[in-house]
């Protein structure tokens, strides 16, 4: 099976490499031509920790369209902010029955792609689906070496049309048996717990990061700072319980993906957890977990909870903070329900449109 597989940071290099390991034809797009020729000397991946061995990668390229040219699958593995551009690049590509992943879709990716091929006129029937997170967690020791801090034992994943699910699954499960069937994108989409953790994290070390006094991101965990993480995330369990939706707490989600972790209590977990080890801080406070996580996360979370009459003031209170903090407005680009075509639905159209 041939992959393709868009992005080359820590999770593009590490599904490249596994998938290569495995024998597949993959093919790695990078939209950094710096980074194109430092891959392409040698065309391997290294990998090294939870994970050990070398993928022969087929080719690595800034062409987009060469890159998904007779691909089975297509991995973005993109920031959630890229996923719309990458929709508009692929639309006129695209051919019937290939499949696109996004790896992770944050909130609402799925909605946001489809809608952008829609907007853009892709002719081709192409399968969409979204996984609530990155298989790994892995960082880059250098490029074309890729250290695999953990592997998560269950990936919810889902399509839209809901319907597709299944189809895409039995094609590749077989090389990510980590992947679960979640009923529509709603789950996978309201068990964004990365919209949870960073932001908080973020926040409350923004001097630190500032500063430019490194920590350790989940290592330096303090309970009051997990305790609030808590009571932002009953906002999102609050939202979920209004859509029908059971979700996982941030503390029974690190239970769910890497099962063993010792502790008690979220801030315990965030400690322990052999995956979150290694993990540091950023070097600003321009950094993903605030200018990705909040647009992608936070923004539409908070979003269908206000059509749903839930309360979510922590979440519109982290946006406004957090927009004047960086003076950035994450409402102009950002997944408003307008921006992922929900606009002027009520709370059970929603459903209804997600379940089909």
């Amino acid at each position: 099976m041939k992959y393709a597989v868009l992005g080359a940071g820590n999770g593009g290099q590490a599904l490249s490499g596994w998938l290569a390991m495995h024998g597949h034809e993959v093919w790695l797009y990078e939209i950094v031509e710096e980074k194109v020729a430092v891959l392409a000397k040698n065309k391997e991946i290294h990998l090294q920790g939870a994970i050990q061995g070398i993928g022969k990668l087929a080719n690595i390229s800034s062409d987009i369209q060469s890159t998904v040219k007779g691909a089975d699958v297509i991995m973005v593995v993109t920031t959630a902010n890229a996923h719309a551009a990458v929709a508009r690049d692929l639309a006129n590509v695209l051919v019937d029955g290939q499949i696109v992943i996004l790896n992770p879709g944050r909130t609402g990716g799925a909605l946001e792609f489809k809608r952008t091929l829609v907007a853009c006129r892709c002719r081709a029937k192409v399968y969409v689906a979204e996984a609530q997170t990155l298989v790994y967690a892995a960082r880059l020791v250098e490029d074309g070496v890729v250290n695999i801090i953990g592997v998560k034992d269950k990936v919810l994943l889902a399509a839209v049309p809901a319907t597709d699910t299944s189809y895409i699954l039995d094609r590749v499960t077989p090389d990510f048996p980590m992947f679960c069937p979640a009923k529509n994108v709603l789950r996978t989409s309201l068990e964004n717990i990365g919209a949870m953790f960073h932001p908080c994290v973020l926040l409350f070390n923004a001097a630190t990061v500032e500063r430019n006094s490194v920590f350790w991101f989940y290592r330096d965990m303090t309970p009051k700072i997990a305790d609030f993480i808590e009571k932002f995330d009953k906002e999102r369990l609050a939202v979920g319980e209004a859509y029908g939706i059971d979700l996982l707490s941030v503390s029974e989600w690190i239970s769910y993906a890497y099962p063993g972790t010792p502790g008690d209590t979220l801030c315990e977990k965030m400690k322990n957890n052999p995956a979150y080890h290694d993990i540091k801080s950023p070097s600003t406070i321009f950094t993903r977990q605030l200018t990705e996580d909040i647009p992608t996360g936070v923004l539409p979370i908070m979003e269908l909870g206000e059509v749903a009459g839930v309360p979510v003031p922590l979440m519109r209170s982290m946006i406004d903070i957090c927009e004047n903090l960086l003076d950035i407005d994450f409402r102009e680009k950002g997944r408003t329900l307008e921006h992922l075509g929900l606009a002027g639905k009520t709370k059970d159209e929603i459903i209804e449109y997600l379940s089909r």
